[in-house]
Parts: structure tokens; sequence; C-alpha cells
């Protein structure tokens, strides 16, 4: 009888120890989400966001593999991460943490049948390769981290804003158990609830920053932004030693153009004339409307044979092309193009110390060498009479 009592207790109170770390384990849970949901809420930037989602969340909860999909209509979070990127590649920044497992889809369409209508229900239960393996991508997707596990359960979570769903947040693990269906979701539901109103906030935060820094006639970048823009393409190319070619451009006969046609018509040339230099530009060149009729373009790391073969890939795709009026009417049109380089510091040189004086003599010379562009007859490209701009200080 003793014994069958004894062993009772000792049921009960492993039973009780259970308990106890359960709710250790819950108690910690919670404050750890707290922590997180302060640093969700307190983000500066959506990249800052994506990483505290994508990087801390897997490490702090132990998760194995953790993606996320965003709907990207008119590739504007793209523009804004790359802009995000942009920012960071001063002197006096840090390399922003990767994103990887994010994915932008221009429509939501291939995850919507993933939560068939419920914008606020996460989906739990087990791993499927062939419909959840392209949610989170190849195991060894990302070589800087540890391989991945093999997953067993998953948690999708939809994210919504004002009723429509707007993109998804996965977790996965290599526990059967982690993500059991009929498990309690309440958690996830919240974190849902919470990176759905963060990332509202934040690409409405990154609306602002760009629309300090974009020409709203054209969309593409304005003066001030290619001024900050200039200094930082200078530190780069003077501390690596690489090329720096800087391209004026100037739409030829526009006045012309505003007179016949009148000022909207100017103003769709302007808007034509800047998405066809843009799509003559790889992905790390900057353009910007520097004003009126006049755009300048930073291509790095181009040699002079590379600059001048991009230059008149703009000039030529231009000059080949009608463009449309609101009115349907087509026109032609030119640009001159003005080509100056800055010259590649030599080894050992140390970096500049006033890098807005040699950006303003690059543009310079620039700005001269279209002057000679217009004189010689226009709709052509002028190399600065100083091939190479020199650092003063170098």
């Amino acid at each position: 009888m003793d014994s069958d009592l004894q062993a009772e207790n000792q049921a009960l109170r492993r039973q009780l120890d259970s308990l106890l770390r359960e709710a250790r384990n819950n108690e910690e849970k919670m404050r750890r989400f707290d922590q997180l949901e302060h640093r969700l809420i307190g983000a500066r930037s959506m990249a800052e966001l994506l990483s505290l989602l994508l990087n801390d969340y897997r490490q702090a909860f132990g998760i194995d593999a953790v993606s996320m999909v965003l709907l990207d209509r008119d590739d504007e979070a793209s523009r804004m991460l790359d802009a995000e990127r942009h920012r960071h590649e001063g002197p006096n920044h840090h390399e922003p943490a990767p994103l990887d497992g994010l994915t932008l889809l221009p429509s939501i369409a291939p995850i919507a049948p993933l939560f068939q209508g419920q914008l606020h229900q996460p989906w739990l239960g087990p791993f499927n390769e062939q419909r959840h393996r392209p949610l989170f991508g190849a195991p060894h997707a990302a070589p800087h981290r540890a391989p991945q596990a093999t997953l067993a359960s998953v948690a999708l979570l939809p994210l919504s804003r004002h009723g429509e769903l707007i993109g998804s947040l996965h977790f996965g693990s290599s526990d059967p158990s982690r993500y059991e269906r009929g498990a309690g979701t309440q958690l996830l539901e919240r974190l849902a609830a919470i990176v759905s109103v963060c990332l509202d906030s934040a690409l409405n935060q990154e609306r602002l920053k760009l629309a300090g820094l974009t020409d709203m006639l054209t969309g593409v970048h304005n003066r001030r932004y290619f001024e900050h823009r200039c200094l930082i393409e200078i530190a780069q190319a003077r501390r690596y030693r690489h090329d720096l070619a800087c391209l004026f451009l100037d739409l030829d006969h526009f006045k012309a153009i505003n007179d016949r046609h009148g000022h909207p018509a100017g103003d769709e040339v302007l808007r034509s004339i800047g998405h066809l230099i843009q799509s003559q530009l790889r992905l790390g060149d900057t353009i910007a409307r520097f004003g009126g009729e006049e755009f300048v373009v930073l291509l790095p790391q181009a040699p002079l044979q590379h600059a001048r073969e991009i230059a008149e890939r703009i000039r030529a795709s231009i000059a080949a092309r009608a463009l449309l009026l609101p009115s349907g009417e087509f026109i032609p049109a030119t640009v001159s193009v003005g080509l100056a380089m800055l010259e590649r510091a030599p080894e050992g040189s140390r970096e500049p110390d006033d890098k807005q004086a040699l950006a303003l003599r690059l543009v310079d010379a620039a700005d001269q060498a279209l002057y000679r562009a217009k004189a010689e007859g226009r709709n052509r490209v002028v190399l600065s009479s100083e091939p190479r701009i020199q650092a003063l200080s170098a």
C-alpha cells in the first residue's frame, strides 16, 4: 500500500514538475515575443523590419527555417529596399543583414490558395515537399548559414491589410509536433497582425523618404539624391580604386517641343526619356533628373570604353524611338551627352578630404562636354576635354 502511494506521489511530482517547466517555458517565450514585438514596432525601415523577422525571429525562437512572400506591385518594395541598401553604402555605415528567404511577387495569386480566403487564420500542419518547398527555397540556398534541417512541420501566416492579402510569413521546423494541426494559434495570429501593421507603416515611411529623393514628374531620382549618391560613389571609387563615369544628358530642342505641342506633351516626353535612360542602365547605376530637361547618370566600375558604349546606347535608343504624346501623336527626340571620368586612385593614395569639390568638378566636366556636344550638332556623345578628373588631395 505504502509503495503504491509513494509511486502515485512520484507520478504527481513528475507531472507537477512538467507543468512548472512548461509554464516557465511559456513565460520565457512570451518575454522573448514581447521583446521582438517592441523591436518590430520600433523598426526604422522596411529592411530592418524584414531582417528582424527573417533573421532575429528565427534565432530567438529556434526555428529551422523562416521565409516571407510580399506583394510588390510596380516593383515599389524592390525600389525601396534598393534605396535602403544604397543609404547604407557610405563609409560610416554597416552592411545591412541579408534578407535570405524574402520573395517579392507582382501578384499574390501564387499564395492565395494556401489560405482559402482565411485572412486571419494561420495554417499549421506537416511539411509537404511539393506544396511548401517553393515557399522556403532550396535547403542550401544561403551558404553563410548552417545547412537547413529537414522540415517536418510548418506554420503559414497570412499577412493582410484592409481586407486584402499582402503576403505571408512561413515558419518551418524539423520537429513534427511543433506546428501540429489543431494546435493553438493565438500567438501566431497576434504576430501576423503586428507584422501586417508594421509592414504597412514601414511602406508608408519609405514612400515619404523616397518622395523627398524622387523627381515627381519622371519617377527617377532628383538632384538632391544625386548629390548625396555622388559623394558615396566617389568615396567608393577612390577607396577601392575603380572607375567612375559621369554622364550629363540634355534633351535636344526641348523648348520647341513645348512651344509646338504644349507643356503636358513636354512633361510626357521627359517621363519617356527618363524611362528610356533607366532601361539602358545596370542595377548599380544612378540616374537623376538634374533640372529642366537635363539628366545626370553615374556609372560605377565602368572603364572609359564601357562608359562610352553605355552613353552611345542611351543616345541611340532615344534617337531610334518616336515618343508617344497624350494626343496619340508620335514625335522624334534626341539627346546630347557629355562624358567625364574620375581618375582611378593610385596605389597607396588616401581618400580625398573634399569629396564635394571633386563631385562638383566631375559633374562640371561632364556638363562642359555636353555643351560641346550641343555646339557640334547635337545627338552625339562627347568626352570631356579633361579626360580624367583628379583628386586634388590624392
